[in-house]
């Protein structure tokens, strides 16, 4: 028998605050079954497993993400709206690092596919269009990007920048105007293949 306060959106929000609280690797469906006070087995009526709820967190995170980078970028072009992108992911890995976690993994298709994930998409491509990019460069520009962004917060997370001066905020201005220069300046490819 199920409680009759649980629905799968329930379980997902109890197992992201988790995350957020002990780290996404803590997170496990005997553990949020603690937190929400019922057996493990009362999970499976609203999760099928831990792989759904691991990718019900990136689902909800890709969600939240999105609604902080719209705010951030909207009546915003070029530097402003890329300053605006990077700002909220790194607002975000701050309030949510568990969340945050969750989207640095391979997430299976329910995440990858839904419409958060198709959201954060369309709102980096408004700010790539800024650039007058072409849509096969804007694929490159966005992996370039997010790898910048993923890369800088992961290692600002672990401490990394802990043990040198500039402070980490004047590296990531740095970053940022180098990223804006690079766009501004991009080398536009001769064609513009569909991207795969």
């Amino acid at each position: 028998m199920t409680s009759p306060h649980l629905s799968a959106e329930a379980v997902i929000a109890d197992a992201a605050d988790l995350a957020d609280a002990s780290g996404f690797d803590a997170v496990t469906l005997s553990a949020v079954a603690r937190r929400l006070g019922v057996r493990t087995p009362s999970l499976y009526s609203h999760i099928r497993d831990l792989a759904a709820l691991r990718d019900g967190i990136t689902a909800l995170a890709l969600g939240e993400l999105s609604d902080v980078v719209a705010v951030a970028i909207a009546g915003r072009s070029g530097k402003l709206a890329l300053r605006g992108l990077a700002d909220a992911h790194r607002t975000y890995s701050t309030r949510s690092p568990g969340r945050w976690q969750s989207l640095q993994r391979r997430a299976g298709p329910t995440a990858v596919e839904s419409g958060a994930a198709r959201r954060l998409v369309t709102l980096t491509d408004a700010v790539l269009l800024g650039y007058g990019l072409s849509a096969v460069d804007r694929v490159h520009a966005t992996r370039l990007i997010g790898s910048t962004i993923n890369g800088f917060l992961t290692l600002e997370r672990v401490g990394s920048f802990d043990h040198s001066t500039p402070a980490p905020g004047a590296s990531w201005t740095v970053a940022l105007d180098a990223l804006d220069t690079l766009l501004a300046s991009w080398p536009r490819t001769s064609h513009d293949e569909p991207p795969q």
